[in-house]
């Protein structure tokens, strides 16, 4: 063979080469492409199932790779179950019908706060019967669960629905909402069927006469849809005590509640993880099973969705720390906590804390929260008003904040719809900074809320009877001004003391903490198999 055959031969067979590459190439780009088109179709057309629902105030996003926090509502219309689930009929005889009861109330409020520099999540519950000032409401407050209640708009005359909730968390907890997301009865009961039921361990046997809950041993148990439903509405319980051979109360209603489900959900995702999303035949009727009867907020994006689930996808949903918004349950409201044969469910309400709860909020927030501690108290102008009806204390109040910094605008008394025990500080659209600042400086039932723009300072507060003004750090800071006289300034010092001394006992006795130690009873995962 010639030298210049072999060169021909050569080159003949790098040729050849080169195309069996590029129609592998091509191949391959075509397979990509077809996959491509074909997973976006799919998303798209699962996206679509999604209902909408118009969502007024939300926070937008900031640009540049900021956190954000998105709501996620548990809606307990009896309705859907009606319409859709095959265990209906047992279901409402625990909840009711959907002709009995009205309309729906956000049975579970959770915050998710994702930071997408650190790649991170955090899982903040709002329990259902905090007690907050109802935007637009001139003064009107109600438990958190009745803002999503369409129907108590026309005897209260206000616009109730997720607007309403997600204005609420804003003004009143100042947490920004940028989405909403909304479940219901029937989605989560479905979920769990679809996954085949979920194994949950129980130290001990539970019931629950309201919900259905009818645990009867201890150990590892398997539950269908309607059992787990049971599981996380228990908020009546009894357990078993194999020390006594007695059932006894547990007695943490809705608080002990949101502490099983923050349990369950975990247990839940690994479920999720490990027989779902390992096999796309079980992902795909786990989203045939959420997506239909899930509801966002009109402007949640399918770019949203897909930037967030790249964002986060080696989050392990097991792993999320939560905590619950610490709270107080004040004397006399009812509520489970206190002695079971006085319970009256209606009259169930817990109040935010001081400072537990703006130390919380900016623990969730991190680097997004409201940057209050940069007010200085002297750029504030505050009235103060009577609003338990306990003798001079908007005096004693305004005096101990004047001590503190603050400019007192005036002093007067309030016509108040809310609890004489809690204090609201209301700020104008815009400041809630100031509000917050404020807000710092008490100790107790207190909470801040959207005033309006033409009131008479910066910031107005309405006294309660079980809030005190924080003194300031050492004696040598409190020195009063000329405008205030010394028999003034030490009358409030020392009334000051003495409520503050009395808040701080209070709250020992009847305050829930955000990470609140589970009971023995509750219910935890099952040891994993070796």
């Amino acid at each position: 063979m010639t030298h210049q055959h072999q060169k021909k031969v050569v080159r003949s067979a790098k040729l050849r080469r080169r195309r069996r590459l590029v129609t592998v190439l091509a191949g391959l780009l075509a397979l990509i492409l077809i996959l491509g088109v074909g997973g976006y179709l799919y998303v798209h057309y699962r996206f679509n199932q999604i209902g909408r629902v118009n969502v007024n105030g939300l926070t937008v996003q900031a640009a540049g790779g900021k956190p954000e926090n998105i709501l996620l509502v548990g809606n307990n219309s009896r309705c859907t179950l009606q319409k859709y689930s095959s265990f209906y009929k047992k279901q409402n005889s625990h909840f009711g019908t959907c002709s009995q009861v009205g309309g729906g109330r956000s049975d579970v409020t959770m915050v998710l706060h994702l930071d997408p520099a650190t790649h991170s999540a955090y899982l903040l519950s709002l329990p259902r019967d905090l007690w907050l000032p109802m935007p637009g409401g001139n003064g009107l407050e109600l438990r958190i669960d009745d803002t999503l209640n369409s129907a108590e708009d026309s005897y209260l005359h206000l616009k109730f629905g997720p607007t309403m909730l997600v204005k609420a968390i804003q003004q009143d907890l100042g947490i920004p909402i940028s989405h909403y997301v909304e479940l219901n009865f029937y989605t989560f009961e479905k979920v769990v069927n679809t996954l085949g039921g979920i194994t949950i361990d129980f130290p001990t046997a539970l019931k629950d006469h309201y919900s259905g809950l009818n645990i009867t041993k201890a150990g590892c148990q398997h539950l269908n849809g309607t059992q787990a439903l049971a599981l996380v509405r228990a908020r009546h319980l009894y357990y078993y005590d194999p020390t006594t051979g007695k059932w006894q109360y547990d007695g943490t209603g809705d608080l002990g509640r949101i502490q099983r489900t923050h349990i369950f959900l975990r247990v839940l995702a690994s479920e999720i993880k490990a027989s779902a999303l390992s096999n796309p035949i079980n992902a795909n009727a786990l989203l045939g099973s959420i997506l239909p009867a899930l509801k966002v907020d009109q402007g949640f994006t399918l770019s949203d969705l897909v930037s967030l689930a790249l964002t986060y996808s080696h989050v392990n949903p097991g792993a999320i720390p939560t905590a619950t918004l610490p709270v107080i349950i004040p004397n006399g409201s009812f509520h489970d906590l206190a002695n079971p044969s006085n319970y009256q469910a209606p009259g169930s309400i817990v109040l935010p804390y001081q400072p537990n709860d703006l130390t919380q909020i900016s623990k969730f927030l991190g680097s997004s929260a409201t940057n209050y501690q940069a007010v200085k108290p002297s750029s504030v102008t505050v009235s103060v008003l009577n609003g338990s009806g306990v003798t001079n204390e908007a005096a004693q109040t305004a005096s101990a904040l004047h001590t503190l910094g603050y400019k007192i605008a005036s002093i007067g008394n309030a016509t108040y719809a809310g609890s004489d025990s809690e204090a609201v500080v209301s700020y104008r659209p815009g400041d809630l900074a100031m509000g917050e600042k404020v807000l710092s400086s008490l100790t107790g039932q207190a909470i801040v809320a959207q005033g309006p723009s033409n009131q008479s300072a910066d910031v107005v507060v309405t006294t309660g009877s079980t809030v005190a003004v924080t003194p300031p750090p050492s004696s040598s800071s409190s020195s009063s001004s000329s405008s205030t006289s010394s028999n003034s300034s030490s009358s409030s010092s020392t009334s000051g003391s003495s409520n503050l001394q009395s808040v701080t006992q209070l709250a020992n006795t009847n305050l829930w903490n955000a990470s609140q130690p589970a009971s023995w009873w509750d219910p935890k995962a099952c040891p994993a198999k070796s």
